[in-house]
């Protein structure tokens, strides 16, 4: 046995101990049996709520996040879970370019964990968005981050990152958004700004569930689909005018279709920030891991559902089945209730942004990574899931880039499942599908889907931050099984 094999098999033992000793996660029922067999019924309708604000003031944020296992409210029930500071999501950090931020991260967890800002152009490095630290049960470690002053204003998140764990610690209740606002931003005609954190998760009594191998190699999904820790929330809201809504798909796996009947959508942002101009849509697609910023408005007054639709996945073949577990049931997410006097429709600004485009610039390296499934090589003789047919090495680099270059990656995929693409620190920009390439406006992404038996091309400038960090597929059941490369950037 390696000395990295022997570091991943402790790291996930002390996590499993002490998710055992803490007695949160129990075997994964039936969908019938694990919710209705459960001690009292799941509440629904609720009003909706956002998570607690923490906002930087003078250019500077300092904030303590205890990351704890105990009894927090989920879905309007008393349960054993995961959270930070006591609430599922987790406080909303509000930032902007340049602030100096400094994290306290108190791990309470009876296990191991670390933290990853999801989408920050941020360093990678020492006390940074770091995702090889190992912060152990009792530790308090101190993450320092300098936010570019160029940098864009949007909607990000954060969750942990210690490679073994990533599922099950996002699955039991980790998580947060970070909404980095910019002064100069062409300001948007809406009422006023919600934070939507989608989450998912299957309880088990008074516990949350615990995916088995099964649900593991698909990629778990839960049976509850959440917005903001709640079961069908109802929100109101004014008519006629626009709301500026923040979404994050803080899912494990699930990937979901948005749709709001009866409503505008214009979608004004993506992973990476604004998009060029305000794009009306009917729904929006989100993988794992992604965000969009949408303007909506109902016309008049009336009673909407914003569902998530159900997204196909593919499978694994063999009668093993497909990673879409709530089959083609629609989960009704949000009951929005427009009340009172239609407001006047104010104008949109035509444009937002002037996005950068590398599609025209030279590109000084290409690579190839391949994302794969293989039967027999896993332990114990399971599913191994690779990249270039490797499993997740710590001490290993996979890619070697130069600072200030372009490079163009296509990403391949042999296998039957879908693998949505996420690179760390630096944003990628789609140029083709499956060789065609992308036309009209700039692409941005830091989670890009791979669909299955296909591949993606992408370019990334590598620029401000050297040092070594981490690609892979973001079902971070996959990721955790060992889907994930290390990069390093070299001057």
């Amino acid at each position: 046995m390696t000395r990295r094999k022997a570091l991943l098999l402790a790291g996930a033992g002390a996590v499993s101990a002490g998710v055992g000793a803490a007695g949160l996660l129990r075997g994964w029922g039936s969908p019938t049996s694990t919710v209705s067999g459960s001690p009292g019924a799941v509440p629904t309708g609720d009003r909706f709520v956002e998570p607690t604000v923490i906002a930087s003031e003078g250019g500077r944020l300092h904030v303590t996040l205890s990351a704890a296992a105990g009894r927090v409210t989920i879905a309007g029930r008393s349960v054993q879970a995961m959270s930070y500071n006591g609430s599922v999501p987790g406080p909303t950090l509000r930032l902007r370019p340049g602030d100096r931020v400094t994290l306290d991260l108190v791990n309470r967890l009876g296990a191991s964990t670390n933290l990853h800002t999801h989408g920050l152009h941020v360093s990678a490095e020492r006390n940074g968005d770091n995702p090889f630290l190992h912060i152990r049960d009792g530790e308090t470690f101190r993450y320092e981050y300098e936010i570019p002053r160029d940098h864009p204003a949007g909607t990000f998140w954060y969750h942990p990152h210690l490679h073994g764990t990533v599922a099950d610690q996002l699955f039991a209740g980790l998580m947060g958004a970070i909404v980095v606002q910019r002064d100069d931003s062409v300001p948007l005609p809406a009422q006023r700004e919600r934070v939507l954190v989608i989450t998912d998760t299957t309880l088990n009594g008074d516990r949350i569930a615990q995916a088995n191998q099964r649900g593991r190699m698909l990629g778990r999904e839960g049976e509850l689909v959440l917005v903001n820790g709640r079961l069908k929330p109802t929100m109101t809201v004014s008519p006629g005018g626009y709301e500026h809504w923040h979404i994050i798909n803080a899912c494990t796996s699930r990937f979901m279709r948005l749709r709001l009947e009866g409503a505008e959508l214009l979608q004004v942002a993506g992973d990476t920030g604004r998009l060029a101009t305000p794009t009306q849509v009917d729904n929006i697609l989100l993988a794992t891991g992604n965000r969009a910023e949408l303007l909506v408005r109902i016309p008049g007054p009336g009673r909407h559902q914003l569902v998530a639709e159900p997204v196909d996945r593919g499978g694994m073949g063999m009668g093993l089945g497909r990673g879409n577990a709530g089959g083609d049931t629609p989960a009704t997410l949000l009951q929005v209730e427009a009340a009172g006097e239609a407001a006047a429709t104010p104008q949109l600004p035509g444009r937002l942004v002037e996005p950068e485009d590398l599609r025209a610039v030279a590109v000084n390296g290409r690579r190839t990574l391949t994302f794969a499934m293989e039967m027999g090589r896993g332990m114990g003789g399971g599913m191994s899931f690779t990249i270039d047919g490797k499993e997740f090495d710590p001490d290993r680099v996979d890619a070697a880039v130069r600072l200030d270059t372009v490079e163009e990656w296509t990403v391949r995929n042999t296998s039957p499942m879908n693998h949505p693409f996420h690179l760390h620190v630096w944003p990628v920009q789609l140029v083709a599908r499956d060789g065609s390439p992308v036309e009209g406006n700039p692409q941005w992404y830091d989670v890009v889907i791979l669909p299955a038996r296909s591949s993606v091309t992408v370019r990334v400038r590598f620029t401000d931050f050297p040092g070594r960090t981490v690609y892979h597929c973001h079902i971070l059941d996959h990721e955790d099984l060992g889907m994930m490369g290390v990069v390093e950037a070299l001057r």
